[in-house]
């Protein structure tokens, strides 16, 4: 938060799931108010209102979104500004403090104490809650169910794996495919496969899939002739494999019936066309990037973005004896991986691409270039954020 208001009463909130512990300071560092306070909508309002008294009022939360919703929520209908102190933030502050207690009470006192003396320390609640919350639980819903595919997928390349490994070779890498799913779901594994024939397969496969053409089919059949016995345990792969199938393909549809609803929240945001405008950034991707960055207006320069996002590199050095950087282990995890999957996909942009290929021919290896494009696009994608602009790509420099 870099403009600051002038507050009367500044109210740091300990957040729980029953009950709150409130501390409220005026300017001096006077304490207000300690006490605990029920997650009840009458028992908070009743608590800022005699605050306001005093003048305006600044209200602190340690977690602004699921058990911290509540009192946000009723804070800002109280007239009351809202901010958030990040977690990280609070412990370094808290050391600051005599004491090495961790209690609700010291807690909320730290955090009322950050907002009156070091406000450059908490970060702005965003106003558009209503859009932002539905998109922080359809998002966080769909990671769950990306997490179960992994899960379902990992098994089934397991199972094949273990009882014929050449089967497993062609179907593993498409095993998220619809023709992969239907053929498992159909005739389970290499038993049921082998006694289909070629047309049947054929058939279904190419039902769920047109990507499953006569040549896969082909290199399915001479992937089963490859193996003659029979491993322990075949029989039960062939009546698991079906039903990890089936599961597999359940989940697969939630995630695009999830993917459908995200885009129609995304698409009332006004920063959202502005996000996908950017090569390499889908749905979900801008909706992460959405949730966690907001307007960008809370990062000053690329520089603070890149290193919320982790994408910055460390410097280590100490006189003349060490010196080097090396990649980050701190940042938004969550960020940090969309910035990276998206600067992947980005790949086949022209210009991703050749800053790709430079890092590459610079000696970095695969990860360590993608980290490099993620950190160059920061710099565009606050750029964008912050002006409202589309994408628009670097023309080429005349010769």
């Amino acid at each position: 938060m870099s403009e600051r208001p002038e507050y009367a009463v500044f109210c740091g909130i300990d957040v729980g799931k029953g009950a709150h512990h409130a501390v409220a300071l005026d300017v001096a560092g006077k304490r207000l108010h300690d006490k605990e306070l029920p997650q009840d909508e009458a028992a908070l309002r009743a608590m800022f209102q005699r605050r306001l008294v005093h003048g305006p009022v600044l209200v602190v939360v340690d977690q602004p979104n699921n058990i911290g919703a509540l009192a946000i929520a009723v804070a800002r209908d109280s007239g009351c500004q809202v901010a958030y102190l990040p977690g990280l933030a609070m412990r370094r502050i808290a050391d600051l403090h005599p004491g090495q207690a961790k209690t609700d009470a010291r807690d909320a006192y730290v955090i009322a104490e950050a907002a009156r003396s070091m406000p450059h320390t908490l970060r702005r609640v965003d106003i558009g809650e209503a859009a932002l919350a539905e998109l922080d639980v359809l998002v966080g819903f769909d990671d769950d169910l990306a997490s179960e595919a992994t899960r379902l997928v990992n098994r089934i390349r397991g199972l094949l794996g273990g009882i014929h490994p050449a089967l497993e070779r062609v179907l593993g890498p498409r095993v998220q495919q619809a023709g992969a799913l239907a053929l498992l779901m159909t005739f389970g594994g290499p038993v049921g496969l082998r006694t289909a024939g070629r047309r049947k397969l054929l058939s279904v496969a190419t039902k769920g899939s047109p990507r499953f053409n006569t040549a896969v089919i082909d290199e399915l059949l001479a992937a089963l002739d490859e193996q003659t016995v029979v491993v322990p345990g075949t029989d039960a792969a062939q009546q698991v494999l079906p039903r990890l199938a089936k599961s597999l393909a359940e989940v697969l549809d939630q995630r695009k019936a999830i993917a459908a609803q995200v885009e129609k929240v995304l698409d009332a945001h006004p920063l959202a066309g502005v996000l996908i405008s950017m090569p390499g950034v889908g749905v979900r991707t801008a909706a992460r990037i959405q949730l966690e960055v907001g307007d960008a207006s809370g990062f000053p320069t690329s520089g603070h973005l890149a290193a919320y996002a982790g994408l910055a590199p460390v410097t280590t050095r100490s006189g003349s004896s060490i010196r080097g950087e090396h990649p980050s282990r701190a940042g938004n995890k969550q960020l940090k991986r969309a910035m990276f999957l998206a600067a992947f996909a980005a790949l086949r942009d022209p210009v991703s691409r050749a800053y790709y290929d430079r890092k590459r021919a610079e000696g970095k290896k695969h990860n360590a270039a993608l980290i490099c494009l993620a950190r160059r696009r920061c710099d565009v994608l606050h750029a964008m954020l912050r002006t409202g602009a589309h994408y628009n790509p670097p023309k080429p420099a005349a010769a």
